[in-house]
């Protein structure tokens, strides 16, 4: 599967002003930096709890259905929280896609991970690279708040040790902070081997 982003989250779960009371700033100075530590820490938070923290689209791309899907009848969607399937498209020999019909399937939202289940095996695609296409949206919320308030807090530990830390060699590829790694460990979803 090869996981493209579509749509990237309209807002992050920690607003500047929420950072900059954190941190204890009234300086516009370093806002610029601070914005892009609010998207490194959701996005580092994100890899390690394996959740979506706000709205996104994403599209996941398969060369054929695996075979647990052809014998099952579901699709497991590897995206957390699962929040709606937008469309599934399955590209025919002529290279041409074909949209399958809602009816022909189901998907119900989750807080976690979610499942397509088909009422009848999916088309096989005709090309043999990329011949599936499915597109989805996760996240917890379009809304800040909809993050659940842990995850945001980590979010906050994680840009307050980066700002103190700014430049420090000592700290290349060590583990998240205690604190936001005890605030996101509830949230992580384990890799099943």
């Amino acid at each position: 599967m090869i996981p493209n982003l579509l749509t990237a989250p309209a807002l992050e779960p920690v607003s500047l002003d929420e950072a900059k009371a954190w941190l204890r700033l009234d300086s516009t100075d370093e806002d610029p930096l601070l914005a892009a530590l609010i998207v490194s820490a959701r996005l580092t938070l994100e890899s390690y709890t394996r959740r979506l923290f706000v709205t996104q689209s994403w599209r996941m791309r398969l060369d054929a259905w695996p075979a647990q899907t052809l014998r099952r009848g579901t699709l497991a969607i590897p995206f957390s929280p699962f929040r709606s399937l937008s469309a599934i498209r399955v590209y025919d020999a002529a290279d041409v896609a074909q949209t399958l019909a809602s009816a022909t399937y189901r998907a119900a939202p989750t807080r976690d991970a979610g499942r397509i289940a088909f009422v009848s095996s999916p088309p096989e695609p005709g090309r043999a690279c990329d011949g599936i296409e499915i597109d989805l949206v996760t996240g917890y919320g379009d809304s800040a708040i909809d993050t659940p308030e842990p995850l945001r807090r980590a979010i906050l530990a994680l840009v307050a040790h980066w700002h103190e830390n700014r430049g420090d060699v000592g700290d290349a590829g060590a583990p998240l902070p205690t604190i936001a790694a005890a605030l996101a460990k509830p949230f992580r979803r384990e890799r099943l081997t």
